[in-house]
């Protein structure tokens, strides 16, 4: 922060922010003095050392109220942000007081939350009481980005998609399968090239995901096109068109078992013989080295989780 811009965040007041959010939504500094309790005077005065110390007018006064001009605008907008930035950082620091050691912000893409998320986070959470985790769903590219911006301190999703500033280290393995009705001329198969697929109508996942774009360049790669009868944002959308007759699709193999249950042996699975097909999700940080201790306690569990489910693997297989 340069000297300039500490002078300027110096010279701004939050309650005046908050007195100025008040006025902007009621439209009326009179009312905006009813509701918080303060005379309307003292806001007024407030206002016009807001104004001062931007150097523009922010509010149109008329008889009936008053109006935001441009700048009165932005302000608003930006006014909030902070404000919520404050109740947010409020409700954090509180959880410190009731016990919680720990937060950690994390962003993962929905291949990484349906198939091993929900049961390494749960053993996480049973030997860190005191770390508190909050979880988003995005697409890979997102959660890219919000790492790259610390907007999460931790990301999992695939390694290729990008974030070559980032550093990133090893956490799953994925397959790719292709989901067909039980009754679907390829269920019968064992395995399959995805070209094979191309002369049916197919379900997509949305056009930013992962799934989407690997599919998209092998059809690219084999000089067709995927006949896309829908898109859907998740999996268990896609399985409920796939069932109904609206196409087939592909999908995380484990992700599927998993919802067999409610599936039953209505949709099955065919391996894709596709190179692509497998996939390396990865945990992606900005540092790991400068991570709060408890996101680098949570690294550490998720590599040991996945490491330990990697050899188990290997071990049935052998």
């Amino acid at each position: 922060m340069t000297a300039s811009e500490r002078t300027f965040a110096r010279r701004i007041d939050l309650t005046s922010l908050q007195l100025y959010v008040a006025v902007c939504e009621l439209g009326s500094i009179g009312r905006a003095a009813e509701r918080e309790f303060i005379a309307a005077s003292a806001i007024s005065k407030r206002l016009s050392d807001l104004e001062a110390t931007l150097g523009t007018p922010l509010l149109y006064r008329h008889a009936r109220g008053v109006d935001l001009t441009p700048a009165g605008e932005s302000l608003l907008h930006h006014a909030r942000s902070v404000l919520y930035s404050l109740e947010k950082m409020q409700g954090e620091l509180s959880e410190y007081a009731d016990g919680v050691r720990g937060h950690v912000r994390v962003h993962a893409n929905i291949s990484a939350i349906v198939q091993f998320l929900p049961e390494d986070l749960g053993a996480f959470r049973r030997d860190h009481e005191e770390i508190k985790i909050d979880l988003e769903e995005h697409l890979s590219t997102e959660v890219l980005r919000a790492v790259h911006e610390g907007a999460a301190d931790l990301g999992i999703c695939h390694a290729g998609d990008g974030g070559s500033d980032l550093q990133s280290l090893p956490y799953r393995h994925d397959r790719l399968v292709l989901i067909v009705p039980a009754d679907h001329a390829l269920a019968g198969r064992n395995a399959i090239a995805f070209a094979d697929s191309l002369d049916y109508d197919h379900v997509g996942l949305h056009t930013n995901s992962s799934i989407y774009v690997a599919t998209r360049q092998a059809a690219l790669d084999a000089g067709r096109s995927i006949k896309l009868r829908i898109h859907v944002t998740g999996l268990d959308a896609m399985c409920r068109m796939i069932e109904n007759g609206l196409g087939i699709g592909v999908m995380p193999g484990h992700a599927f078992e998993l919802m067999r249950g409610g599936i039953g042996q209505r949709l099955v699975s065919v391996e894709l013989t596709d190179a692509w097909a497998r996939r390396e999700i990865r945990l992606v940080a900005r540092d790991f080295s400068t991570l709060p201790v408890a996101a680098r306690a949570l690294v550490a569990h998720l590599q040991a989780s996945g490491a330990a489910s990697e050899q188990e693997t290997l071990g049935l297989a052998a």
